[in-house]
């Protein structure tokens, strides 16, 4: 069995959670690679083979960190179909669901194959004006979005879909998530969660000036794109926590890549679980 593992941080909890992975790993004689850059970070005593690029030889990538770390991973793992798990040193950790307080008994679970896989839609892009940045990592998990830039006044995000025109979204900028990032940035501007397994996006106008701009679901053949006119010549786009930035006369198209990410999810951290737990869906103190 062959791992990689990855990461973005070095401190003393991912410094700690990195060596007793490795220490796991390998009384398992699992084969461990870790991604140059985190190796580099972590200054460790002992060498270990690295990797720069990845390919379908290994058999998992485990993370440490957050939600964003596991973002990050998604870019080197690409159509390759490695699954993914997380370790969560970060916050919410919705996407990193291994927890501190299980972590030897998840790892266990992983190596004993007690899993499953989910298989989580992403968004591809394409811009009128070719743009090096988008054209070497075109895809998101969790979001496109976007957004005004260098001023405190509106965008003008004109929308079409399946070129038939919808609407022109007065706002600080567009969402459009999958469903893995409905509990993300679209969820705190007020759009819907929407189970992984859902063949749906969601458009989420980011502060609209006008009540009836509500979040609106789309099936995930639609193709979409967006056109930004603003006070400023540019406006910013982001594909999960990558942003660049691109004039108003690019036009945007959004739609379904042509690949999966394999999101391992251990039998005891369903998304129904997670929810509950990390957004404490439905929970009422008087009850």
């Amino acid at each position: 069995m062959k791992v990689a593992i990855y990461g973005q941080i070095q401190n003393d909890l991912n410094t700690h959670t990195f060596h007793s992975l490795v220490s796991i790993l390998k009384s398992y004689d699992v084969t461990v690679l870790v991604e140059q850059n985190f190796y580099n970070l972590m200054s460790a005593d002992e060498p270990f083979e690295t990797y720069k690029e990845l390919d379908s030889s290994y058999s998992l990538l485990i993370s440490i960190g957050g939600d964003g770390t596991i973002l990050r991973a998604v870019t080197l793992i690409r159509n390759s179909g490695i699954p993914i798990v997380g370790i969560n040193t970060g916050r919410l950790g919705f996407l990193a669901t291994i927890s501190l307080d299980q972590f030897e008994t998840s790892i266990e679970q992983l190596l004993n194959g007690n899993y499953q896989l989910s298989k989580r839609r992403l968004l591809s892009v394409s811009t009128s004006i070719p743009n090096k940045d988008i054209e070497h990592t075109n895809f998101a998990l969790n979001e496109i979005t976007v957004s005004r830039k260098n001023t405190t006044s509106m965008i003008t995000v004109e929308t079409h879909l399946n070129s038939e025109y919808l609407t022109s979204y007065w706002a600080d900028g567009l969402i459009l998530s999958t469903p893995t990032g409905s509990t993300g940035y679209s969820l705190s501007c007020g759009g819907p969660v929407i189970t992984p397994e859902s063949k749906n996006f969601v458009l989420t106008p980011i502060a609209p000036h006008n009540l009836n701009a509500r979040p609106l679901v789309i099936n995930d053949d639609t193709i979409v794109k967006l056109k930004v006119t603003g006070r400023e010549k540019e406006y910013l786009i982001s594909l999960d926590s990558r942003i660049v930035t691109l004039p108003n006369v690019c036009v945007v198209t959004v739609k379904k890549a042509e690949f999966y990410i394999n999101l391992v999810e251990l039998e005891d951290k369903s998304f129904l679980k997670t929810i509950r737990k990390k957004l404490l869906w439905g929970e009422d103190q008087r009850n």
